[in-house]
């Protein structure tokens, strides 16, 4: 499958995933520069299931999160491309809302995954799902990996 058709506009998304069998998952972020962390979460969310959606922020809702004024550094419609192209990944849905609550109580997953800096507690949409009787799983954080991080690389010593 090529990987722009994995792109889905919210409605199409939620037409699709009902016609889904076996575990939903769902993950989502900014992907910016993507890096092995970003691996680490794509790999062990689809390991939870049977397919995995990818909820990715638009450049809106990225910038609202206050990582930087340079940031995102790839324009969402890139960002939703290059993580499509991941064998793990079924379906790439943006989002232009701060969080993807919304997009979880849309799309109705299974399991949410989510990267080893969140409690589960206070993962967004983690109720909607463990109300239906899903799972919220933390996959532990990949050492030194972060967007963050690489951006500071790319910038050099000031």
């Amino acid at each position: 499958m090529q990987s722009a058709t994995k792109v889905r506009a919210l409605e199409e998304a939620v037409a699709w995933r009902q016609t889904l069998e076996g575990p939903v998952v769902f993950t989502n972020g900014v992907f910016d520069l993507v890096h092995p962390g970003h691996v680490a979460v794509l790999e062990a969310a689809r390991a939870e299931g049977r397919h995995l959606i990818v909820g990715i922020n638009s450049d809106a809702s990225a910038r609202e999160l206050g990582k930087g004024a340079e940031r995102p550094v790839a324009d969402a419609a890139s960002r939703a491309r290059v993580v499509a192209a991941f064998g793990a990944v079924d379906g790439v849905v943006l989002f232009d809302e701060p969080t993807p609550a919304r997009l979880i109580e849309r799309l109705l997953p299974d399991v949410i995954v989510k990267g080893g800096d969140y409690d589960p507690a206070d993962v967004v949409g983690g109720d909607v799902v463990t109300a239906r009787g899903g799972r919220v799983v933390i996959v532990p954080l990949v050492a030194d990996q972060s967007t963050t991080r690489l951006v500071e690389r790319l910038r050099g010593p000031s």
